[in-house]
């Protein structure tokens, strides 16, 4: 048993065990077991307890992670918990799908010459424990306020904000189109990577703690942002970004060539034991088929690493920079390269080839050339340099932009930034519009869910401001 830290001097880094990858091509589990108690105690004794500690730092929501760390080694783990819930609201998520090694791992002390601290993976075990001992708690409040509050998205940062929103005694009501709970983690994020019981239990559990759900409700269609602010006494934009980038090319119109979220959520709805027409037809379906996806993100990750599992012949993602330059998690690559996932850096796509349907993608090699503003290096395509890759489905992972909003909820007056996210105060978030605000994606971009779930449980302390002083205003003009 771990009695002290500092351990990393005598103790090597180690990951749980992570399966085979010829096995976990044929299935969708999450592809680490868990950690046992044992060696969740002496890899979390390997933390420095550094006097500034640069995991916390890094981490979007500032966890404490030091401290639960030290609990986890000295076999404390309800406090654990207690410790990484008070600033996380979905540590168990986190701890599955947060690119540990851009953020918290990534910034550890000891990497460079000992290899971090398996950061995520002790939060997912400490979670995991919590659940399994009844620790995790509904989000009942001690006492009930009269205060309604509408929250439009019932993904990452919507809950977030749901969950702190309920704690303070709201009546809190979130208002999805969709049919579950969980937004992109349901329907985005691979099982292999997030297993959906692990996102459907936060749903009944806050359930339980008396958040209302109003699932299939679009706004703008089945109900106005005009009503929901007539309705409660502050109400929250969280929608996420779900529109699919596309590109200008020849032959981007041909069958076969797909968007990434429709061909995740087609993939996770069949997985959730639903009949998908396109998985059966295999318009949304890779098996028996060469598979190429365009993009370098970690959504370009689970699309080659959903093909392998779905049995394509072959998969290519091609990426018009270097492996160095990729956006997305590099542990997620190594998974993909172990799966049998080709990589053609440094390649974009000029064409597309077929007579109806797609059966090829002409690409041509680029050059990374002098940093743009932003500090990442342009690209440029060589002369000369066109190959050819046959192609049976194509999945476009270019990123993702904000829906038109103003059209979609029929309120020209919400303000949006040139970008077409929604604009806020960065002070209050809130919008132009008195009580409605607004938070995650929608508002900063296509981010990570940690930021989201940073965002929206911001967002709930701002509307908690707002409302008090609402109600103390209206209780002064009343006397």
């Amino acid at each position: 048993m771990a009695d002290r830290m500092l351990q990393f001097v005598r103790l090597d880094q180690r990951l749980p065990e992570k399966r085979k990858a010829d096995l976990r091509r044929e299935d969708f589990d999450e592809i680490y077991k868990a950690f046992d108690p044992e060696g969740a105690k002496t890899q979390a004794s390997r933390c420095s307890q550094c006097g500034v500690p640069f995991c916390s730092v890094h981490c979007p929501l500032n966890n404490n992670i030091p401290d639960w760390l030290k609990l986890t080694a000295e076999g404390r783990l309800e406090e654990a918990y207690e410790v990484a819930s008070a600033t996380n609201t979905f540590p168990e998520i986190c701890g599955r799908i947060c690119p540990q090694d851009r953020l918290c791992e990534g910034n550890c002390v000891i990497e460079k010459d000992f290899g971090s601290v398996t950061i995520g993976s002790v939060e997912k075990y400490i979670t995991d424990t919590a659940w399994e001992n009844g620790w995790v708690k509904a989000p009942i409040p001690r006492r009930e306020l009269a205060q309604s509050v509408g929250i439009i998205g019932a993904g990452p940062g919507g809950l977030a904000a749901a969950e702190r929103l309920r704690m303070r005694g709201y009546q809190v009501h979130v208002y999805d189109r969709y049919d579950r709970v969980g937004g992109l983690m349901i329907y985005g994020i691979p099982n292999f990577k997030l297993e959906k019981e692990v996102v459907l239990r936060r749903w009944k559990q806050f359930e339980e703690g008396g958040i209302h759900f109003h699932l299939n409700v679009a706004v703008g269609k089945d109900i106005t942002l005009a009503e929901l602010r007539e309705k409660h006494d502050a109400v929250l934009v969280a929608t996420g970004v779900y529109k699919a980038r596309d590109m200008a090319a020849p032959g981007i119109g041909l069958d076969g060539i797909v968007p990434a979220l429709d061909y995740l959520t087609a993939s996770n709805r069949a997985g959730l034991g639903e009949v998908v027409p396109a998985m059966e037809s295999g318009a949304l379906n890779a098996s028996g088929k060469r598979v190429v996806v365009i993009g370098g993100g970690d959504t370009a990750m689970d699309c080659v690493r959903t093909a392998v599992r779905q049995g394509a012949t072959s998969v290519t993602c091609l990426y018009r920079r270097d492996k160095a330059n990729m956006p997305g998690s590099m542990r997620e690559v190594h998974h993909a390269e172990e799966e049998g996932v080709t990589f053609e850096w440094l390649g974009a796509p000029e064409a597309f080839l077929g007579d109806g349907k797609v059966d090829g993608v002409r690409a041509h090699r680029m050059h990374l050339g002098l940093p743009d503003a932003s500090g990442r290096q342009q690209v440029e395509p060589i002369p000369g340099s066109s190959f050819t890759m046959p192609a049976d489905l194509v999945i476009m992972a270019l990123g993702f932009d904000p829906e038109d909003l103003p059209k979609a909820f029929e309120e020209p007056a919400l303000p949006v930034t040139r970008w077409g996210t929604l604009k806020v105060n960065h002070r209050t978030m809130m919008t132009d519009l008195p009580g409605v605000f607004a938070a995650g994606d929608i508002v900063r971009g296509a981010s990570l869910v940690v930021w989201a779930i940073r965002d929206g449980r911001d967002a709930a302390e701002y509307m908690h401001n707002y409302i008090q002083q609402k109600t103390a205003a209206l209780a002064v003009a009343a006397e």
